[in-house]
């Protein structure tokens, strides 16, 4: 049955949709200004929701061009986070990939006007030895923000030691068709070969796949259009045809590897 939060969630997820759009049109512009709201009005609280949401890729087109954090993007992301401070997590490894994503946009808004202190979360996260290759890969994709250039630390660390559990996790979520959760761990798969990594998989033909039969939404042709970015090298173009990265009409995520926002406690997931 619907309840009251259910206008609110989709009016927040249709939002993460249109940033994710716009900070796409200005990856595949060669990067500059995504101009997400009007400097002189207020910003409405959907739109700083989905600001929050997307975090370090709002800075995805300047750094894949090689040129500095957008301070828009960063005077509002800095805001989002006051409006939606990190939630109380649901378990202790939840509250590691909702650290690591903090620290993340964090790393890069120290590098503007708008930044503070960044401390990393206390410990990285559990390694496939321990908790098994399937659950290291879903948090790992959770934290496909992460997958960008100038951005380093132990999660990074743990995606160049681990390059074979990430391709394993890649092809598992292709044969299960979830196109939103292959595509960020292909990117971090991207990011790997893109740090003189050798991979274990064949990416570009993922890719294909993926941008043929994904699902539709803005923000995994993000994540796309960034792993091909990677892939091919930070100055080339989104798809080696020519492509942009699109992924299709757009759609709500949902996936066992998506992240998003619950607009009624401002909780990240």
């Amino acid at each position: 049955m619907p309840t009251a939060e259910t206008p609110l969630r989709d009016e927040f997820a249709a939002a993460v949709e249109r940033v994710a759009d716009r900070t796409l049109a200005v990856l595949q512009d060669g990067g500059g200004t995504a101009a997400l709201a009007d400097p002189d009005s207020l910003v409405p609280r959907p739109l700083l929701a989905a600001v929050r949401v997307l975090g370090a890729d709002l800075f995805a087109p300047q750094l894949l061009t090689d040129a500095e954090p957008d301070g828009t993007a960063a005077a509002l992301l800095a805001e989002a986070r006051v409006a939606f401070p990190a939630p109380a997590p649901s378990s202790a490894e939840a509250a590691l990939v909702i650290g690591w994503q903090d620290w993340a946009a964090g790393r890069l808004l120290a590098r503007t006007p708008y930044g503070a202190d960044v401390t990393p979360p206390p410990a990285p996260l559990s390694d496939p030895e321990t908790v098994g290759w399937q659950a290291w890969s879903k948090r790992m994709a959770q934290l496909s923000s992460l997958a960008l250039p100038t951005l380093d630390g132990p999660v990074h660390d743990a995606a160049r030691a681990h390059t074979l559990d990430l391709a394993r996790g890649t092809v598992r979520c292709m044969l299960r068709r979830d196109p939103t959760t292959a595509v960020r761990l292909a990117r971090w798969l991207a990011w790997a070969r893109a740090d003189g990594r050798p991979l274990r998989l064949e990416l570009e033909p993922v890719l294909d796949r993926i941008r043929f039969s994904g699902d539709g939404t803005a923000r995994s042709a993000l994540e796309l259009a960034i792993a091909q970015r990677l892939l091919n090298g930070l100055s080339g173009p989104e798809g080696s045809d020519g492509s942009d990265g699109s992924a299709g009409s757009h759609s709500p995520e949902g996936s066992d590897g998506s992240d998003g926002f619950d607009g009624m406690n401002g909780a990240t997931r």
